[in-house]
């Protein structure tokens, strides 16, 4: 019975790597001043609520000044969705 012949293999050559632009700068430098923004507005509304005993910020809203400080805190999280 005949050998078989026996193929060699080419050695294994990894393909080139592709080069990849980070940029850091990716157009969305409002995102974190915004995200911030809305997170110190919330806290502060809250805030000055409680020290007030609901006088201020917006009296005729009473309790309902907790639900907007709730809100703008919710609207930074919101926002902070888009950071990247």
């Amino acid at each position: 019975m005949p050998k078989s012949r026996i193929r060699k293999k080419d050695d294994f050559t990894p393909p080139p790597a592709k080069q990849q632009n980070i940029r850091l700068t990716t157009g969305r430098r409002w995102v974190a001043p915004l995200m911030l923004a809305m997170f110190l507005i919330g806290l502060a509304w809250i805030v000055v609520f409680y020290v007030t005993s609901g006088d201020m910020p917006v009296e005729s809203l009473k309790n309902w000044n907790i639900v907007v400080g709730f809100g703008f805190i919710a609207a930074g999280f919101v926002v902070s969705t888009q950071w990247k």
